[in-house]
């Protein structure tokens, strides 16, 4: 569909064939909740992001073309990166440092190197790189289903669910940097304000079926996390009040927020 100006209607154009296996996730993920229609309006805008994380199941059919053909001809050129067989691959929509891209992540299971000791760090589905990450799979588990409409295009689009991407981010927490731990707490802090007057049926999801796909040491860590990261006022909540500065919630405010809604959702 040529004349598609929208980077990420440019994206959806070109995963149509799979946009029923494959899973937004990410900040992508989390400005979409807002269309879904258990959300409530906000506001102060969503964090706003320049790529769009993909999650794709470990085994994706290539159908008359592949994701990686699909790209190219909707205007998304590859930037190989690093050193990693096969290399880690961004697809920008535009020539600029500062445009829209697309990643693609696959779960990682088992153990993180081959017997040779090379990580298994990327892997190739239907035409396209991945790169393997641990717990991605609780996100291409029960996704929600959400309509998405531009001028030219409709379809349906799978997200993760928000109690998955939430306890995704509380499982990772520990292996993030120190400004991507401000932000996802920022991330999960919104989510629960989007879906605040329904949390008890972000309650259910949890109990009735995210927590059966974990491992009941994860299922522990995220039932804890009102307490591991929001009983007391860390640097990292600190960090993310300064990211979302000019929309004024103090440091004390969002763990306040995060620490009542994780009490509700996951306690």
């Amino acid at each position: 569909m040529k004349g598609v100006q929208d980077p990420f209607c440019q994206l959806a154009v070109a995963l149509e064939p799979w946009l029923d296996q494959v899973v937004i996730i990410g900040g992508w993920a989390h400005q979409l909740y807002r269309r879904h229609p258990a959300a409530q309006v906000l506001d102060y805008l969503p964090l706003m992001t320049l790529d769009a994380d993909i999650a794709v199941p470990l085994k994706l059919p290539v159908r008359e073309e592949d994701i990686r053909t699909r790209l190219l001809a909707h205007g998304f050129e590859e930037e190989l990166l690093g050193d990693n067989r096969p290399p880690a691959t961004h697809y920008h929509s535009g020539d600029e440092p500062s445009s829209f891209y697309v990643e693609f992540l696959t779960p990682l299971i088992g153990r993180r190197s081959e017997r040779k000791g090379r990580r298994k760090a990327t892997a190739e589905a239907a035409g396209v790189v991945t790169q393997r990450l641990r717990h991605l799979d609780l996100l291409l588990h029960h996704p929600w289903l959400i309509d998405f409409k531009s001028d030219r295009f409709a379809t349906k689009i799978q997200i993760a669910n928000p109690v998955s991407f939430i306890a995704q981010k509380v499982l990772i927490h520990k292996e993030r940097d120190r400004g991507d731990r401000a932000k996802d707490i920022l991330y999960m802090h919104d989510t629960l304000q989007v879906f605040g007057a329904r949390l008890h049926e972000l309650q259910e999801l949890w109990q009735e079926n995210v927590a059966r796909q974990l491992h009941v040491r994860n299922v522990r860590l995220v039932s804890k996390a009102s307490q591991i990261l929001f009983g007391d006022l860390s640097d990292d909540t600190r960090r993310s009040a300064r990211i979302s500065d000019e929309r004024g919630p103090s440091p004390e405010a969002i763990r306040e927020a995060c620490h009542d809604g994780f009490s509700q959702v996951f306690g």
